[in-house]
């Protein structure tokens, strides 16, 4: 089973795990294609509550897994023990793909994109770049990656805190209006486009389960993993729907819809366009911070595969410091081909209705648990599953081709489960 796993990560270090995993791309770049689509602010900015609603009972249902489970892994671990193999494999398989080297590729995507506006090199090789980066310095020593991870979170939610405060000190661009009225309510219960618009948000909140995926790494997991997990959510929760809100306030909606580069955008119109290119250098310093804890987290979930399937179990191999360095490698070289086809918006689609399923599986598996259940955390799933259902649904509805690339993915992950499982787990 490979060399055995420390615990040599603390409280702080998982919090800050599941906050750089959570702060991405997805709330520098969501803001515009939402405006795209749904008519009113209240809609838009309902989204953001939504997303942390899902995120937040995810969070409670997964703390309560997770000290039933305490081991590396997140979706891998859990579905294997609450029901099969094969479903722990393609838990593996999903949130490889469309958790982790997906979301690393969004958001190295969005680096070279923000960094064209203070680096003269072309997007994708500026995303590049970023990759080698983070792929090296996560595949050298555990005490670097977890310095830079604190370092660059405290940073990440120093400038997010900083863009609210001063949208807030400076003189609105508009007087914006969030009320709900029924044309609203209607947009939300009837259009399609907001539960379709979920797939960005849930794409945004991904990391909330971050914590797990290194739950065999974590100090006294019983106590730390909830409270990660729990206090990791609800900050950022509050910072997505502030930012936003400081997002609509700063810039007319006009010239936010559509466009991927709202931070350099609403900076621009904060402080002048000198001062935005300060901000894309801000900003991209921030997902930097996020691909590094994808990357630091996403391999400890193909190594938990290695063990599954013996196409994978060269994943496995870990170094003299207990990192999974040829995890690292494999999960970065998936990442350079998505970067390299640069399909930004499918790939939010795919994560968001991919995790959708995946992480549905896994809570409900916490009803199949024999142990005595919390009605509150019961109560947390019963809306974690609605809400991601209604989503799955519209999802199959509206975006067709989406659905059938999810489930081209799944196949194939069933099919290289049936033919390589290692059959004495």
């Amino acid at each position: 089973m490979g060399s055995p796993t420390k615990r040599q990560l603390s409280l702080f270090t998982a919090i800050c795990l599941v906050i750089a995993n959570m702060v991405g791309s997805g709330v520098y770049t969501s803001l515009g294609f939402q405006l795209g689509s749904l008519q009113h602010l209240f809609s838009v900015l309902l989204l953001w509550v939504v997303g942390g609603i899902i995120a937040i009972c995810g969070a409670l249902v997964y703390a309560e897994l997770s000290i039933e489970f305490p081991e590396n892994g997140g979706e891998v671990n859990f579905l294997t023990k609450l029901y099969n193999p094969a479903t722990g494999f393609l838990a593996g398989w999903i949130s490889t793909l469309a958790g982790f080297a997906a979301p690393v590729a969004i958001v190295c995507t969005a680096i070279g994109k923000y960094g064209i506006t203070f680096i003269p090199l072309p997007p994708n090789e500026l995303a590049i770049i970023v990759l080698v980066f983070i792929t090296v310095l996560h595949a050298s020593t555990i005490h670097v990656s977890t310095r830079f991870h604190q370092l660059s979170t405290v940073l990440n939610i120093a400038i997010m805190i900083f863009i609210i405060i001063s949208a807030w000190i400076h003189t609105p661009y508009q007087s914006i209006d969030i009320s709900p009225d029924t044309a609203a309510w209607k947009e939300i219960a009837y259009s399609g486009n907001f539960p379709v618009n979920l797939h960005w948000v849930i794409y945004a909140y991904t990391g909330w389960n971050a914590a797990t995926y290194i739950a065999g790494e974590i100090q006294n997991p019983k106590k730390n993993l909830p409270l990660a997990l729990f206090i990791g959510t609800i900050l950022v929760t509050i910072l997505y729907l502030l930012l936003n809100h400081a997002f609509l306030l700063s810039a007319p909606v006009s010239s936010l819809r559509n466009q991927l580069e709202i931070g350099f955008i609403t900076a621009s119109y904060l402080f002048g366009s000198n001062a935005g290119k300060v901000m894309s250098v801000c900003i991209c310093i921030t997902l930097i911070s996020t691909a590094s804890a994808m990357t630091f987290a996403g391999p400890r979930v193909t190594a938990v595969m290695g063990h599954q399937s013996t196409v994978f179990a060269w994943l496995t191999k870990k170094n003299k410091h207990h990192i999974p360095i040829l995890a690292i490698y494999f999960q970065s070289s998936i990442v350079l081909v998505l970067i390299l086809l640069n399909k930004f918006q499918e790939l939010i689609n795919l994560v968001g209705f991919l995790l959708s399923i995946c992480t549905s599986l896994a809570v409900a598996g916490y009803f199949i648990l024999k142990k005595k259940k919390s009605l509150f955390i019961q109560l947390a799933a019963i809306v974690f599953l609605c809400i991601n259902t209604w989503v799955i649904i519209y999802g199959l509805y509206l975006k067709p081709y989406t659905a059938i690339s999810s489930l081209s993915i799944i196949i194939l992950g069933y099919s290289l489960w049936r033919f390589t499982a290692i059959k004495s787990i």
